[in-house]
């Protein structure tokens, strides 16, 4: 493989640090080279450190294109991976005029690069929006970036993650024989002594790095922390002044730029960054490198190093009293300095190497090319319930679409969803609404596969008008050429005859394969007449789920008013009819559990929009301690809640479901026998009909489930996820491909 780098060659910081740490570890692995448009610091420190480097600047950029295009044409490159406004629109011109594979790394966002520069926000900064439009491929250092571009409508088949690596080996954290901290800082300007507290932050005096709140934060500290400012920028002159009025004048140190800010890192106690806009700053892990405690502004993909008030703190971008008040525990506890220091080291060194740095470019080329060479018409298109606010649908889709990356990783995916823009920035998939029949057309027409599921979409007891439309897009994907896969659905009820009649014909004509969730849905089938289509046994796509970090679990509680080790048991119900004449029963049901088990109850809402009135209906009549989730979750939330639950009554199938997963006991209260189709499938019997419920039988099935062995549970499920791989199979073989192929 040979890629051909290229960037404007006067670039500094962090952009400068990752091109060429990049540019130096691939070199090990495929041939790296790197055009620089300037000659100078940035072309010289490349080709110190061993990088072919061709420097293009003939003072007129008609000259800089030929020059470019025959070394394009005479290098035989694979890729060209620009780097920066320069890079982006000469990269843009060669995929124009040579047609050349291009990718590119946004570094920042690109709407303040040019912040307080008017003239260069009007030039090279549309210069530089136009040609980021050019480019298809687009890589973002951390996926905060990532979903910036995709709710800035660029497409996210193209849209990749990458995150800063640093060397994290052994002699690079040597320290330095004879290093003296205080003669290093003397040495720089700054006049600190044995006893301070040395704060620094390494970053360019730009309106965007935010440096004039944290000095406005710093006049608040105790007179023995110090604050070192290394950088240059258009800001130097204001933040000079704005440190000598703050009255902390002589603790604040504007030092300059620092050829390495590595002695500094080695220098200080507390390394700081107050950025109102990030991507994954190398200043953050270069002071991690150095087992430096660390404050940060909550920006870009920091959050996914530093965890906050575990291994640093992280605090609202332009809040200079919450930073303040953070300089001022950090700087008064040596030892909370020391663990912050060491636990951030951990992490970084464990996530954030070079090296995971590198394979991961190497695996952005490899898909790049791979799809090259994929046929023009090579998409999988999926409809469904999605972007309705209901937690179970969403867990469906995100199990799909998991389950077709690990089959078939380079296709391009469509979902057609009722928050388009929502399940773009969510999945990084290709999205248009449910009911715009021209786009759905168009995916259709771009794929090979379409995919109608999960979840029970073949039935009217919601109405026949969902029935027709579901019915509809079948015959549809069949009509534009695709093989057409009911996923690890449910089937019916259908009862009306005149629906009967047309969904027998429609699938017996317009399908191809059947996954079901549970066995009844095959009897289903049968009675319907349906013949043709392939049937398979699987099992819901949401079984195959993981939950949340702990971390983010134990967050959401907090947020919740649950106490992350506390005993809980769910309720997860939803209005329905009959429901209102059985609220007493689900309270006495709660309140025997925290009198017999003492679990507290918590109703935690599936679909807010319909489920939080039914849930605070219950917890008006319940005389016990309870709580409502009123946040709303992603699956793996509330997979992860469900998880700290002792047991779980439920009407909502995928309470149940996720319950099941998290090896939960489960009561299951049927609204609709999909519910008890589940459990029947599960071999799981505590199940009651809406219709029979009451508090005591409630309360008897609770106190069955409590008692029941746990590793019973746990077989069940393990058999379902078994089963649950058959939708991917099905995939496979109307694809015409296996999983070892795919890849």
């Amino acid at each position: 493989m040979k890629v051909l780098h290229l960037i404007g060659g006067g670039d500094v910081g962090g952009a400068k640090t990752h091109v060429l740490s990049l540019l130096s570890g691939l070199g090990h692995h495929i041939t790296a080279e790197l055009v620089s448009f300037r000659a100078g610091g940035f072309a010289q420190e490349a080709i110190a450190l061993g990088i072919p480097t061709h420097v293009i600047s003939n003072g007129n950029v008609m000259r800089d294109i030929a020059e470019l295009r025959t070394l394009y044409r005479e290098g035989g490159y694979d890729i060209v991976h620009c780097h920066g406004a320069k890079g982006n629109m000469m990269g843009a011109l060669l995929r124009l005029r040579e047609h050349a594979t291009v990718v590119t790394t946004v570094h920042s966002d690109y709407r303040l690069d040019y912040m307080g520069r008017p003239l260069g926000a009007l030039t090279y900064g549309n210069i530089n929006r136009v040609a980021l439009r050019l480019i298809p491929n687009h890589i973002g250092v951390s996926d905060p970036v990532s979903d910036m571009l995709v709710s800035r409508g660029f497409a996210p088949y193209g849209i990749f993650s990458i995150y800063n690596g640093l060397d994290f080996s052994e002699e690079v954290g040597t320290q330095p024989e004879g290093f003296d901290r205080w003669e290093y800082l003397r040495s720089i300007g700054a006049d600190c002594s044995p006893g301070d507290v040395v704060c620094c932050i390494a970053a360019r005096l730009d309106p965007v790095k935010d440096i004039a709140t944290l000095i406005r934060a710093f006049a608040g500290t105790p007179e023995y922390m110090k604050l070192v400012i290394a950088g240059e920028g258009d800001e130097r002159e204001r933040l000079t002044a704005l440190a000598s009025a703050s009255g902390a004048g002589k603790r604040i140190f504007l030092v300059g730029w620092l050829d390495s800010a590595d002695p500094l890192y080695r220098a200080c106690d507390i390394n700081l960054l107050t950025s109102l806009s990030e991507t994954f700053p190398y200043a953050v892990t270069e002071g991690a490198r150095r087992r430096l405690a660390t404050i940060s502004s909550r920006v870009g993909g920091i959050p996914l190093l530093i965890e906050n008030g575990e291994n640093g703190f992280l605090f609202t971008p332009g809040d200079a009293d919450e930073l303040r008040d953070l300089l001022c525990i950090l700087g008064e506890d040596g030892e909370l300095r020391r663990a912050f220091g060491e636990r951030i080291y951990e992490k970084a060194a464990r996530e954030f190497s070079i090296d995971a740095t590198i394979n991961r470019q190497l695996e952005i080329y490899r898909t790049i090319l791979a799809r090259r060479e994929l046929p023009r018409r090579q998409g999988i298109t999926i409809c469904g319930a999605y972007g309705k606010g209901n937690t179970g649908d969403d867990a469906i889709l995100q199990s799909v679409i998991a389950g077709l990356r690990s089959v078939q990783p380079l296709r391009r995916i469509y979902v057609l969803s009722r928050k388009p823009d929502e399940i773009r920035l969510r999945y990084r998939v290709d999205s248009s609404y449910t009911f715009n029949i021209f786009a759905m057309l168009r995916a259709l027409r771009h794929s090979t596969l379409y995919i109608n599921g999960g979840g029970n979409l073949i039935q009217d007891i919601t109405s026949t008008r969902s029935l027709m439309f579901y019915l509809f897009t079948l015959f549809a994907g069949k009509r534009c050429g695709c093989k057409v896969l009911m996923y690890g659905c449910g089937i019916g009820p259908v009862g009306r005859p005149l629906n009967r009649r047309l969904t027998s014909r429609t699938l017996d004509r317009y399908v191809d394969e059947i996954t079901l969730r549970e066995d009844e849905s095959r009897d289903e089938l049968r009675d319907l007449g349906v013949q043709s289509p392939r049937v398979t046994l699987a099992a819901d796509p949401a079984l195959s789920l993981s939950p949340a970090s702990h971390a983010a679990v134990d967050e959401v509680m907090h947020k919740n008013d649950l106490d992350p080790q506390g005993a809980y048991i769910c309720f997860s119900l939803r209005p329905w009819e009959g429901f209102n004449e059985k609220l007493e029963a689900f309270a006495a049901c709660a309140a025997h559990a925290w009198d017999k088990y003492h679990l507290e109850a918590v109703l935690l809402p599936v679909e807010p929009t319909r489920d939080l009135a039914a849930a605070r209906r219950v917890a008006a009549l319940i005389r016990t301690p309870c709580r409502i989730v009123e946040t709303p979750l992603s699956p793996e939330l509330a997979l992860g809640v469900i998880s700290r639950m002792r047991a779980a009554v439920s009407m909502r199938l995928h309470g149940l479901i996720f319950a099941a997963g998290a090896g939960v006991p489960l009561v299951g209260v049927a609204y609709d026998k999909k519910v008890s189709s589940f459990l029947h499938y599960m071999h799981q019997e505590l199940c009651i009909p809406l219709d029979e419920v009451d508090a005591d039988s409630l309360c008897r099935l609770t106190d069955l489930a409590l008692s029941k062995n746990s590793d019973e549970l746990a077989q069940s499920v393990e058999r379902l996820r078994a089963a649950e791989k058959n939708n991917t199979q099905a995939v496979l073989r109307l694809l015409g491909g296996s999983a070892e192929a795919s890849r």
